[in-house]
């Protein structure tokens, strides 16, 4: 089997998934834009060869790459990235090398694009917020009178919160119009809610051989716009009403033989029209792995490797791996080199030895989301995951 893999050395551990592959026998090919000699040793044992290009974003030499790798080893079986950046590319390179296992150009706009995501979802039995894609300043005040303020306004093909605001009177409508960027916008009504996760591994008959969820702050938007500390986290107790929306959407939206990243709200103020305190409602879709360091936060938290059952799915169509059924929480907590802490980064070592499992400096484009320096423990439950985030974030008066 030839899998080309693209970007095999970023997201740092993404190599992982590469090495997984070739442990299975895999004839793994990277493709990257990071030179040769500047790969980690982990992602050069994990490929068979890498072909590297000085822009991901050159579909040019990206054909090129493709085309090299075929020449030389035949018939490219498997194409991906797994990174929400590449998602198209991907599928244009599929296409045009007929590599039939996996999204092909045609399958992007509902994939991608948060407008075409409304009709699927309803398609699933599941709620979604109201929304319209941004036009007149007219049209705006017509679905506002509709919805009422505040809403929220973002890419359409936008990826996590960049770019996204919340608008909550006139004037703030009017100065968004005013200076909007020249990307195509959507307006979304206003939910109250946490974010929690649906994040599957997914077989080639759709359906899911790994489940996990992740509880996200109501608020990344806010996060990124004002710097504020951010933290989350993993847990493999999937609450069954999350589960059945999940596997509605899997079903909905036609996945197959992928690892996603399936966003809900999970209702802490009654929506009418949408539903009660409690209940899930659908965010939007990510047809790759959830971002940052959280595929090794789901290995903690469900004490398993989901690099390995990835590369199951990718070889034998199902898992290997037994479920442990080990409960615990695994939960990401970050800290601002701007802000001032009440506990030092040595008191954080001390109190929570032998349970933090991971504490870096973060990359310097991961900042304004993720933080300046993490710290991530495995804890038992949600009282101790809520006091680790309070102890490590909690700032000088």
């Amino acid at each position: 089997m030839n899998f080309i893999f693209i970007s095999p050395q970023f997201p740092r551990v993404y190599w992982n998934f590469c090495d997984r592959l070739k442990k299975k026998g895999v004839n793994v090919l990277g493709i990257g834009d990071t030179p040769y000699d500047q790969l980690a040793h982990e992602v050069r044992e994990s490929l068979t060869e890498y072909y590297f290009v000085p822009s991901l974003a050159d579909y040019d030499q990206m054909l090129r790459a493709v085309a090299f790798f075929t020449f030389k080893y035949g018939r490219i079986d498997w194409l991906e990235s797994n990174n929400e950046y590449w998602l198209t590319s991907d599928a244009h390179l599929r296409t045009d090398f007929n590599i039939r296992t996996g999204w092909q150009t045609g399958d992007m706009d509902h994939i991608k694009n948060k407008s075409a995501m409304k009709p699927f979802y309803k398609k699933a039995g599941i709620p979604t917020a109201r929304l319209t894609k941004v036009t007149t300043l007219a049209a705006a005040e017509e679905f506002l009178a509709e919805v009422g303020y505040p809403v929220i306004v973002k890419p359409d093909t936008g990826v996590g919160a960049t770019d996204t605001y919340r608008i909550d009177n006139h004037d703030e409508l009017r100065h968004f119009y005013a200076s909007k960027p020249t990307v195509p916008y959507v307006m979304e009504e206003f939910v109250t809610g946490d974010i929690c996760s649906y994040d599957a591994i997914v077989d080639a008959d759709a359906n899911p051989i790994f489940e996990s969820m992740t509880v996200w702050p109501p608020s990344v938007m806010d996060i990124v716009l004002y710097q504020l500390d951010l933290s989350y986290y993993t847990t493999d107790i999937v609450p069954d009403a999350l589960k059945k929306a999940g596997r509605a959407t899997l079903k909905a939206f036609h996945v197959h033989s992928r690892f996603v990243h399936l966003e809900f709200f999970r209702l802490t103020k009654e929506k009418p029209g949408l539903g009660a305190v409690g209940d899930f409602v659908g965010l939007e879709v990510n047809m790759r792995p959830a971002g940052g360091y959280t595929t090794d936060m789901m290995n903690f938290a469900h004490s398993t490797d989901v690099y390995e059952i990835w590369a199951d799915m990718i070889t034998a169509n199902r898992r290997l791996l037994p479920d442990r059924n080990e409960h615990c929480y695994c939960a990401y907590a970050s800290r601002r080199d701007f802000h001032r802490y009440v506990h030092t980064h040595e008191d954080i070592l001390a109190r929570y030895a032998g349970k933090i499992v991971m504490c870096e400096r973060m990359p310097e484009m991961m900042w304004p989301q993720m933080g300046n320096h993490m710290y991530t423990a495995k804890l038992s439950g949600q009282a101790e995951t809520d006091e680790f985030i309070r102890f490590v974030q909690e700032q000088q008066g």
